[in-house]
């Protein structure tokens, strides 16, 4: 598996604990157990960083994959104009 897909496989299982920690948070709002549902909440929001850390990683290596000629020259070039 490529390093591209590994990331997108990674981004798309932080998204599901995500998704299983933000129905356990309104789970437990529900019942007004604030502070499990605040918990919840907490990793939920933590698991969506993470994959939007993976995300970017994919993309940035995928970018690279695509156009490596560009990712060498990751530096914008200087223009440099006579003074004829």
């Amino acid at each position: 598996m490529s390093k591209t897909w590994e990331h997108f496989h990674h981004a798309a299982r932080h998204h599901e604990r995500a998704a299983y920690h933000y129905d356990e948070a309104a789970k437990f709002n529900q019942t007004a157990e604030h502070e499990k549902a605040a918990h919840h909440a907490y990793m939920a929001h933590g698991h969506s960083q993470h994959a939007l850390d993976h995300e970017t990683a994919a993309a940035k290596l995928h970018a690279v994959e695509c156009n490596p000629s560009k990712a060498l020259n990751s530096e914008p070039a200087v223009q440099t104009t006579s003074a004829a």
